[in-house]
């Protein structure tokens, strides 16, 4: 397959190529800057059409990534271009998309699972879930996000595709031991003995393996039925403490320090980037891929952690 990933400079974009390139695919990245790879990557504009629009003739799949990162201060000008860089890109995709005279099959639109309510007492899925927004308990700040998603998948539903079927994939948090990943920076705070509980610890983490979530990807190319939104997400989310705690046994650690939700605005404003990372309860769970048969290799937190930990420990210890 010729697979073209928009915005694919990133760590979710280097798990996707590194897998497809591996199993012999053809990669092409399109990213604002040319970087060293083993795929090719090509410079590209997500405002406005070019020379990178060529790319997708003949080509079998478009997974669009492209989105500022959210890990920042919420200020007025990175709301912006939080907002602008997703929307935008979408459209200039779409247009792609549009043009071309031989399309691609499939485009899987990156979105997230914080698209769902801050919620305790049930799970969201891709049918039942409730979108976010409007929950008494969760901080007006939060609401951002949700408008941020919102408008993400609209501009999706909104793009004139043709034939291509379009896929919105809510992802949670991808786990892969890469430099600069989630995995990596929860794993930091464990190894200074800081990884215990963040607020009152009850906050769901929904996340999922990478090699689940490759899988997953795989799964949706191939299933020419698959439509609209999935989650991609592991089947077990499980509360913040008690993610926290799997994690410090699979590094072999028992020491990890609490953070209140003053200690974590201060550490947030130190690190310029915001509170809601940690303490938004994000119970999500992949409906659709249960419902259709879909197999996890790790479903489970504790044996994810360890292989995690693992591949961690040889890849940065000599």
């Amino acid at each position: 397959m010729k697979i073209i990933i928009p915005g694919g400079t990133g760590q979710v974009g280097t798990v996707l190529a590194r897998a497809f390139h591996g199993d012999g695919h053809e990669v092409v990245v399109l990213g604002r800057s040319s970087k060293p790879a083993a795929w090719r990557v090509v410079q590209w504009d997500p405002t406005a059409l070019g020379e990178w629009a060529k790319e997708l003739e003949g080509s079998d799949v478009v997974i669009n990534l492209a989105g500022r990162n959210v890990n920042c201060r919420y200020t007025w000008k990175n709301r912006e271009e939080i907002l602008q860089s997703r929307v935008v890109s979408v459209r200039t995709v779409g247009q792609a998309i549009a043009r071309a005279s031989r399309p691609p099959a499939v485009w899987l639109q990156a979105s997230t699972a914080t698209i769902y309510a801050h919620r305790y007492d049930a799970v969201n899925d891709e049918r039942s879930g409730v979108i976010g927004g409007n929950e008494p308990d969760a901080p007006k700040a939060w609401r951002f996000s949700i408008d941020v998603a919102t408008a993400w998948e609209r501009a999706l539903d909104e793009a004139s595709a043709g034939g291509t079927r379009k896929v919105k994939m809510r992802s949670a948090m991808i786990m892969s031991p890469d430099r600069g990943g989630i995995f990596d920076t929860l794993l930091a705070l464990v190894r200074r003995g800081l990884g215990g509980t963040a607020g009152d610890g009850r906050q769901y983490v929904s996340w999922i393996h990478e090699h689940d979530f490759v899988r997953a990807v795989h799964w949706l190319i191939e299933r020419e039925d698959v439509e609209g939104a999935v989650n991609l997400s592991s089947p077990n989310p499980l509360p913040y403490k008690d993610f926290m705690a799997a994690l410090r046994r699979a590094w072999g650690t028992r020491i990890g320090l609490p953070a209140t939700r003053w200690m974590l605005a201060i550490g947030a404003f130190l690190m310029r980037t915001e509170t809601e990372l940690v303490l938004k309860s994000r119970r999500v769970v992949p409906g659709r891929l249960l419902q259709e048969g879909f197999s996890f290799k790790y479903p489970d937190w504790q044996k994810a952690a360890e292989e995690l930990c693992t591949r961690w420990r040889l890849e940065r210890i000599p």
